[in-house]
This record gives C-alpha cells, structure tokens and sequence, in this order.
C-alpha cells in the first residue's frame, strides 16, 4: 500500500508561484482591483486620447498585416528625420485598442519624436505568440516606412505597458534580419510595469483568456529568453504596484543586467499600475525623460 504523502505549507508555495494559495495569487495579478477606480483609469485613458486626436496634425493609420486589427498609428514629429518611439498597448493580452492609448503621445512628440501606436489582435482570438509575431511584424513595417512620414529608420525605440512591456521586451529576443533588417535595429527599449515571467500569469485568474501553454512559458517569457545584448533596457514601475508586479520587474532587471547587459530603473514614487502612463503626457514626465535619455546615450 502506497503510503500518502503529505504536503507542506512550504511545498504547497510551489504550486501557486510563491503565494500561500489561489486567492492570494490571483489578487496580486489583478491590477483592476489594486486601484481605487479601475473604470475612471478607463475614462480617462479614452478623454485624453481623443484629446490629443483632436490637437495633433498629420496623424495617419496603416496596416502592417493582413488582418483588421494589424494596424498602426503614426503621429510624425515636427521635424524631418525625427527619432522614432514604438509604442504598444496593455490590457493583460486580452483588452484594449490601441486608441485608447493615444494620450501618451504628447511627451515624446514634444521631445521631438515620431510616435507609432501598434494594435494588434487580442486573446483568446489569438495566442501571446501571435500577438508577439504581430507587434515584430509592427516594428518591421516601421523600420521600413518609417522615412516616408517624418522618422529616422536608424533611431527606433520601443516602450510599452504591463503586457506590451511583455510584447516589447520579446523583441530583443528576434532576429531582425529574418525580416531583411539590421540586428541593431532597436536602439532602447523602455518596460513599464510589465510582466516577464508567464508561469505564475499561467496560473492566475487570467489564464482561461490567455491559454498558455507549458511550451509557452518557455518560449515567450521575456526572463527566461536574455541573451547578451546590445540595446540599453529601461524598466520602470510605480512604487504602488502589487508585490507581483514589483518583483516581476525587479526580477527581470537584475537577469538582464546578469547577463552583462545595460539596464536601468525608474521607480516612480506614488504611481500605481495605471496613472504611471500620465509621465508620458508631458516632455518633464518621468517615462518622456526616461525615453529621451535612452536616445541621448545612443548618440
């Protein structure tokens, strides 16, 4: 007769990435209600953006695959040849459009940049590895039209939030001359709030939108892909951020700069997962500063 095995306290952490139990788990994942007023975040996110719609000229949409949620905005800077941010969307894979996040464009275009805003398909439509094809697909077309509408092809930076942290920290991971480019394409990348570590996402309330799979842990965690590399990486998080999201960040910073890479924080004091993005909206905001000095120390 087999004897029963008794689990642990401390072995029973394993199954829940660390926490006590499911419950704990999922709250430190789920960002809505580590806020006050999730649906005021929302609101706002939408006013600002079509705000700054109504305001800046010459903003154009293109689509840089085949099917309708492919498509970019780009808002050209003031000047010919402008320094290029990419900008992609959160909404944990599954949420959100990329007008929605039209508002932080106001502090890189008054550094002088040309933003581009990516869309891209959502989960469970589509899997976190074609999200990921499709934000590569982005940066592509960008580094290849970039030129005909106001940037600098030689000078793309990319930023993104919770989930597009995720999207954009995976493109340092691709071999850009499959796609005919230079592998230095990239010159900084800007992580904000993000999620680089699929395990423990895999195992919150998340995972029957998102569907990861064991191999996908693998292959599309951010953490468990650095390689040597030549692109300066700034990771920024609020202060006010779940546990989660904190040792997320930190976590993949300290790997990246294990790997003898560079790798700078910015930890905004008294900014949650949310209002963070609000340091995009003018040129002294804390992530428009953050952005300007990765290109400052590429020239």
């Amino acid at each position: 007769m087999q004897e029963e095995k008794i689990i642990t306290r401390d072995e029973s952490a394993q199954f829940y990435s660390g926490f006590k139990n499911q419950e704990e788990l999922d709250l430190e994942y789920n960002v809505e209600k580590a806020v006050p007023n999730f649906a005021a975040y929302i609101n706002y996110y939408q006013q600002a953006s079509a705000l700054a719609r109504s305001y800046v000229r010459g903003r154009m949409t293109f689509e840089y695959g085949p099917t309708r949620m492919e498509k970019l905005t780009v808002y050209p800077g003031e000047q010919p040849d402008a320094p290029v941010l990419v900008f992609v969307h959160g909404g944990y894979w599954r949420m959100g459009m990329a007008d929605d996040f039209d508002f932080i464009v106001k502090g890189p275009l008054e550094l002088g940049f040309t933003v581009v805003n990516v869309n891209y398909a959502l989960a469970p439509q589509v899997s976190i590895p074609e999200i990921v094809r499709q934000v590569r697909s982005a940066i592509a077309w960008t580094a290849k039209n970039i030129s005909s509408h106001g940037g600098d092809a030689n000078n793309i930076f990319l930023a993104g939030h919770s989930a597009g942290a995720h999207l954009v920290a995976m493109a340092d991971s691709t071999n850009w001359e499959d796609y005919g480019l230079r592998k230095d394409i990239i010159k900084g990348i800007l992580a904000i709030s993000g999620l680089y570590d699929l395990q423990p996402v895999s195992q919150s309330f998340i995972q029957p939108a998102v569907r990861i799979t064991a191999d996908q842990i693998l292959s599309s965690s951010p953490i468990r892909l650095i390689k040597p590399s030549e692109t300066p990486m700034t990771i920024s998080w609020g202060a006010l951020e779940t546990h989660a999201f904190r040792k997320q960040s930190d976590e993949y910073l300290n790997s990246w700069r294990m790997a003898g890479n560079l790798g700078l924080s910015v930890i905004i004091e008294g900014a949650d997962h949310f209002n963070i993005l609000k340091e995009f909206e003018y040129e002294g905001g804390l992530l428009s500063q953050a952005l300007l000095a990765l290109y400052q120390n590429n020239k």
